[in-house]
C-alpha cells in the first residue's frame, strides 16, 4: 500500500490551529457546567434515596456506640413498667455517661437457642426440645429466632425467622458423641452480631461441659458476647449428685461454674433445673423477660480505643428498684 502525506506550510499550520482552537473551546467552557450538573443531580437522585430511619426501627450498631440491655424489678421481683431515661444512671469505670437513646420495653428481641446434643443428654432431649417449642410458640411477630444443635458437630437446625414452629429437624435429631458448646456459641454470636434488634440474647442449654472445641474458649466466646451485647440465659440441667463424685465431677463442676459465668457477666439469667422439669416454666419466664427491658446505648467519655476491659455499672434513681444488665465490655482497639 502506497503512504500518502500532506506537506505542511505555514499557511496551512496557521488554518489547523484555529480550526482546533474554534472545535475545542465550546467544550472546554461547557465541560465543567455539564458536570456540575450531573453531580448535584446524582447527589439530589442520591439524597431521595437515602431511607430516613424512624424512632421504631431497629438500632444501628456504630463501633463506639454501647448498647446496655437491663431487666428492672423491685423488690417484689417484679418487673418495673413505666421508666423514663432519667430514672437509670449508667456509670462506667466510675465516670458518668450521657444516654444516647432510650428505649422503654417493646421492642423486638433476637435468639438463638444453643441445644447440647451430647451423649449424656440422651435421657432430656425429649423435654428440652419440648421446653424450646415452648419457647418459639410465645415470640411476637416482629421477634426472630434461630435453632442450633451441637455435640462433635454444630448444625443450625433453624435460621432467624418469626415463624411460631420449631423446624422439624430438631424432632428428628439424636443425640451422641461429645461436646462443641464454645464453637456453637461463636457461630450463633457470630450469627447475632448481624442482627440489627435491639435485644439479642442466647439461650444455653447443657449439661456438661465443653470437650472438643477447637476454634473458641470461654475467653473468646465471652468476650464476643460482651461486645454485641448479647443476654446469656444459662439452662443448667447437671445432675447434681454428679458434681461430688466420679471421673467427671471436677468437669461437671466447671461447666457449672462456667454457665453461671455466662449469665452473670452478660445480664442473661442462670436457671438451675437437673431433672429438666422446670424448662418450659424458665422458657416462658425468659420470653417474659425479654419484652420487659429496657435499651439504653450512650457514647463513652473514654475515647481511647485501646481493647481494654471497661466496667459498666447501672442504678436506679428510684427507690426500691434493681436494674440488672451486663457487667462490662472490652473498648474498640485501633
Amino acid at each position: 500500500m502506497r503512504n500518502f502525506s500532506v506537506k505542511k506550510t505555514p499557511v496551512l499550520s496557521k488554518l489547523l490551529a484555529i480550526t482546533l482552537m474554534t472545535l475545542v473551546a465550546p467544550l472546554a467552557l461547557s465541560a465543567p457546567a455539564s458536570s456540575r450538573a450531573q453531580d448535584k443531580k446524582s447527589k439530589s437522585e442520591q439524597s431521595s434515596r437515602q431511607p430516613q430511619q424512624p424512632d421504631d426501627e431497629p438500632l444501628r450498631l456504630h463501633s463506639d456506640l454501647v448498647v446496655v440491655n437491663v431487666t428492672v424489678t423491685d423488690d417484689a421481683g417484679k418487673y418495673a413498667h413505666g421508666l423514663t431515661a432519667k430514672d437509670f444512671a449508667i456509670l462506667e469505670d466510675g465516670a458518668p455517661q450521657a444516654l444516647s437513646s432510650f428505649a422503654s420495653e417493646e421492642a423486638p428481641f433476637a435468639a438463638a437457642v444453643l441445644i447440647d446434643m451430647s451423649g449424656s443428654m440422651e435421657y432430656k432431649f425429649g423435654l428440652v426440645r419440648a421446653a424450646a417449642a415452648s419457647f418459639v410458640d410465645h415470640i411476637r411477630d416482629d421477634d426472630q429466632v434461630a435453632v442450633y444443635g451441637f455435640n462433635n458437630k454444630i448444625r443450625q437446625f433453624q435460621e432467624f425467622t418469626n415463624v411460631r414452629d420449631i423446624s422439624e429437624y430438631v424432632w428428628d435429631a439424636k443425640p451422641g458423641e461429645s461436646t462443641r458448646m464454645y464453637d456453637c456459641m461463636d457461630e450463633a454470636l457470630a450469627a447475632l452480631e448481624k442482627r440489627e434488634e435491639r435485644r439479642r440474647t442466647m439461650l444455653l442449654i447443657s449439661d456438661g461441659c465443653d470437650t472438643m472445641s477447637g476454634k473458641a474458649s470461654l475467653n473468646s466466646v465471652m468476650k464476643r458476647a460482651l461486645a454485641a451485647g448479647v443476654m446469656i440465659y444459662s439452662i443448667d440441667l447437671i445432675d447434681d449428685s454428679a458434681l461430688s463424685a466420679g471421673s467427671e465431677s471436677a468437669a461437671l463442676r466447671r461447666g457449672r461454674a462456667e454457665m453461671q459465668q455466662f449469665a452473670t457477666e452478660s445480664g442473661g439469667r442462670y436457671v438451675h433445673s437437673p431433672q429438666g422439669d422446670k424448662l418450659e416454666e424458665a422458657f416462658t419466664k425468659i420470653v417474659d423477660e425479654l419484652r420487659n427491658q429496657y435499651t439504653l446505648s450512650y457514647y463513652s467519655t473514654n475515647k481511647k480505643r485501646d481493647g481494654r476491659w471497661r466496667k459498666i455499672a447501672v442504678s436506679m434513681n428510684r427507690p426500691k428498684l434493681d436494674g440488672r444488665a451486663r457487667k462490662g465490655y472490652w473498648a474498640p482497639k485501633s
